[in-house]
């Protein structure tokens, strides 16, 4: 049944086109985004996974295991053999909670600092030739409707609408 324009709702062949134009252009641009993120890391001995929970520590300042887990929707055993592998090149450390040391703390350390640090300088300089390839309104409505979306997918994630 297609609906009446002027409802809130839009007509069903027009919304089918703008998800396919929308699971066109995400799929280019994250595997693009991907391939700029694993250069930018370049010879750091690093996967891009390890990169991305090093950023968010950067970002968080710590976090348990159980929060990168949820964050990246991987499982626990996953974020452990990340957390193993950062570790052991002495990029993260474990720091037990002074009240339950069953709660064990993970953060940067100063070498996981300076590593990110130097990535997200790399990345910066690279996202900021594309952002200039837009008008300041057209970068604004981008950033706006991309913080839409994930807004309107958390929202819905929140209230068992979506398995994201």
């Amino acid at each position: 049944m297609k609906r009446e324009a002027g409802d809130g709702q839009m007509d069903q062949d027009l919304l089918a086109s703008i998800i396919k134009r929308y699971e066109e252009a995400t799929y280019r641009m994250h595997r693009r985004v991907n391939t700029l993120l694993r250069r930018c890391i370049g010879d750091e001995d690093i996967t891009l996974d390890q990169y991305l929970v090093i950023r968010y520590l950067r970002m968080k300042g710590r976090s348990i295991s159980s929060e990168l887990a949820d964050v990246f929707g991987v499982g626990k055993s996953s974020i452990t053999a990340i957390m193993t592998r950062l570790s052991d090149k002495r990029l993260i450390e474990r720091i037990p909670d002074v009240k339950d040391r069953r709660v064990i703390y993970l953060s940067l350390t100063e070498a996981g600092r300076k590593l990110a640090e130097m990535i997200d300088d790399r990345i910066r300089e690279r996202l900021s030739t594309v952002m200039n390839q837009f008008s300041r309104e057209e970068a604004l409505q981008f950033v706006g409707t991309c913080e839409k979306v994930a807004e309107v997918l958390a929202d819905m994630e929140g209230r068992g609408r979506a398995t994201i």
